[in-house]
């Protein structure tokens, strides 16, 4: 199908229970990956692993994006292919992460503000000279007994929004990103009660903007249980809940919501999305952009050796199918194998 418009692009990445890769990792990230199965963080390691990624059978049909990091939007494959070709021939979109990560908010430095406003209409015309067809922003909201503060929320949220407005007037699908971390020992009504909050500001900022919504993908957090909780909510009370928190404050014409899983297992990721398609009865397609919760089984696999990485692309693959039936609410545990 061609793909003219902002909506058309974002309809795309969400269609037919196809989600998003997300392969941005800083390098420090990567490094710290890579650490954990004894490989050294060099800019040939770090595109041979994506390379690997993006070449694995499994993106095919079952991923429309990935969500790439700047050095990799300009890396090409070890034949000389680009690696953003190399996305395009799996059926798949590259995108881009555009924020300059986290600063502490000078009235409440325990919480944080992304910075990357100053030259992002400069750094977006750029990014779609070399292909990027929508790029991703990343908020972090803390929960704590004191916080998050309103300064915090709101300062977040009108910064999500003046990104989304640049980035669309440079022809690229804004991801907005506006995640309540699942770090602390919250209840899991404490993080529904600050995700809407935090969604209902999302909202009310995309609008004061101008932002169109239809050529939007919002990627938030699950409601969940903090982590450190003693009471970890049940697979199906996240969904009710998750589901419940975006019906009261996501419009109806956003396309598509592509959960972030934040910590999450793999597994629990692909449970949570697929309970939640089980319920059903919203209008925008509910999907998936799992960096971890993909990655991690090819990682463990692949161990930065070349005759495994078959094993490692399978086990991609596997995921992303896995993920692609729970966006459809089609998947059971039985399929895990």
């Amino acid at each position: 199908m061609p793909l003219n418009t902002l909506e058309e692009i974002a309809e795309y990445i969400v269609s037919d229970g196809k989600g998003i890769l997300a392969a941005d990792e800083s390098n420090p990230t990567c490094g710290k990956r890579f650490d954990s199965i004894g490989v050294e963080s060099t800019e040939t390691n770090r595109r041979d692993y994506r390379e690997m990624l993006f070449r694995s059978r499994g993106m095919k049909d079952n991923i429309g994006g990935v969500i790439l990091f700047d050095e990799t939007l300009r890396q090409s494959a070890q034949d000389g292919t680009p690696l953003v070709e190399l996305i395009k021939t799996q059926g798949a979109l590259p995108g881009i992460k555009v924020d300059k990560g986290l600063i502490p908010l000078d009235s409440s430095p325990e919480e944080t503000i992304t910075q990357g406003l100053n030259g992002l209409d400069e750094r977006c015309k750029e990014y779609f000279s070399l292909g990027a067809k929508f790029t991703k922003w990343r908020a972090v909201i803390k929960i704590s007994d004191s916080i998050p503060s309103d300064e915090c929320i709101k300062a977040n949220m009108q910064a999500l929004a003046r990104y989304a407005k640049i980035v669309q007037e440079n022809n690229m699908v804004p991801m907005v990103e506006p995640e309540v971390l699942m770090d602390g020992n919250h209840s899991i009504e404490r993080c529904y009660e600050v995700s809407c909050k935090t969604l209902q500001t999302l909202f009310d900022c995309l609008h004061k903007e101008g932002v169109d919504i239809k050529g939007t993908i919002l990627k938030p957090n699950m409601v969940t249980s903090g982590s450190l909780a003693e009471n970890q909510a049940s697979i199906q009370d996240v969904a009710e809940m998750t589901v419940k928190c975006l019906k009261e404050n996501v419009p109806s014409d956003l396309p598509g919501i592509t959960f972030l899983s934040g910590g999450q297992s793999d597994i629990n990721a692909t449970a949570h999305l697929d309970a939640m398609n089980k319920i059903g009865g919203f209008s925008w397609k509910l999907s998936f952009s799992y960096g971890r919760a993909l990655q991690q089984p090819a990682l463990k696999a692949w161990l930065g050796k070349k005759e495994n990485i078959t094993d490692a692309q399978a086990a991609l693959s596997h995921r992303a199918l896995m993920n692609k039936f729970a966006a459809k609410g089609e998947w059971s545990s039985d399929l895990e194998g």
